[in-house]
């Protein structure tokens, strides 16, 4: 199919359904459990559907199995699709949502290893196609560790780029971040992601590159029982470096910077007297 193709009416609909961010494992009523962190209807949503386009296979089966689907997991159709997408399948994942004689079309569940599908995570492109061929794209209510960290830092909600992950060379990680801080003096939160098991490195060189005075909020293993999230300067960082340091390893994290003497814009009511009108959030 070109990308000016679309599938016929009555298609079955994309279904972007977030999982939680540690371990689908976690036993009903604990922290990180998908009932803890996910509404009924997007569970619902998941536990109705039969076929599912993953990131990791195992993973999802194992969110499945933990959000108690009522069909055997073996019985489902599981489509990994990885962590980078091949273009070249796309319209081959998305053709069970057409009608097709004598088969109803399928509705589609879209899963990655944790938190949302499409934000720092793969999906975007799979999206972007559903779009092309007149497919519904459905995004459902779940956990964004980027939003969760930004909501828990004490920082500018209003102006703020998530960067992602920082380069690894020794001497351009010293740069970017260089480049992030001006950013963040500027007044907007800068948000970026690592490896867990090279979280430590990126923290510590945040405290080797960046002025003392800068805010530095670190946030671990959002939803988990484990969570900690604390929003410091980086010379307090600096007191607190080796013990950090080692809590940080192999754990989920995300980092934000924000300028000591920034603060969120103001919002102003109109000067002519109107009502104040309700403002659309941020993304």
């Amino acid at each position: 199919m070109s990308a000016h193709d679309h599938l016929a009416p009555g298609a079955g609909s994309l279904h972007l359904v977030p999982v939680p961010l540690v371990e689908a494992g976690a036993a009903p009523g604990q922290a990180g459990a998908p009932a803890q962190v996910l509404p009924p209807s997007t569970l619902a949503v998941a536990r109705a559907a039969r076929y599912f386009l993953v990131e990791n296979a195992r993973s999802a089966r194992a969110f499945l199995k933990s959000i108690g689907h009522a069909q055997p997991i073996a019985s489902l159709d599981i489509v990994e699709i990885g962590h980078e997408p091949d273009a070249a399948r796309l319209d081959q994942w998305l053709a069970p949502l057409a009608a097709a004689p004598g088969r109803a079309p399928l509705d589609a569940v879209l899963l990655s290893e944790a938190g949302c599908p499409g934000i720092a995570d793969p999906g975007a492109s799979l999206v972007a196609r559903a779009h092309a061929l007149g497919i519904a794209v459905v995004p459902w209510v779940g956990p964004c560790s980027i939003l969760l960290a930004l909501m828990a830092a004490g920082m500018n909600g209003q102006r703020f780029r998530f960067v992602g992950y920082l380069p690894q060379d020794r001497s351009a990680l010293r740069e970017r971040l260089l480049e992030l801080q001006r950013d963040a003096h500027g007044g907007e939160t800068q948000i970026c992601i690592e490896t867990p098991y090279r979280n430590a490195r990126l923290f510590e060189a945040i405290l080797e590159a960046c002025d003392p005075e800068l805010r530095l909020a670190v946030a671990v293993e959002l939803t988990g029982s484990g969570q900690s999230i604390q929003s410091r300067s980086v010379g307090h960082w600096r007191s607190v470096a080796a013990a950090t340091s080692a809590q940080l390893h192999r754990r989920p994290a995300v980092f934000l910077l924000h300028g000591a003497g920034a603060r969120a814009p103001a919002r102003r009511a109109a000067s002519s007297g109107r009502p104040k009108t309700r403002q659309h959030p941020s993304p």
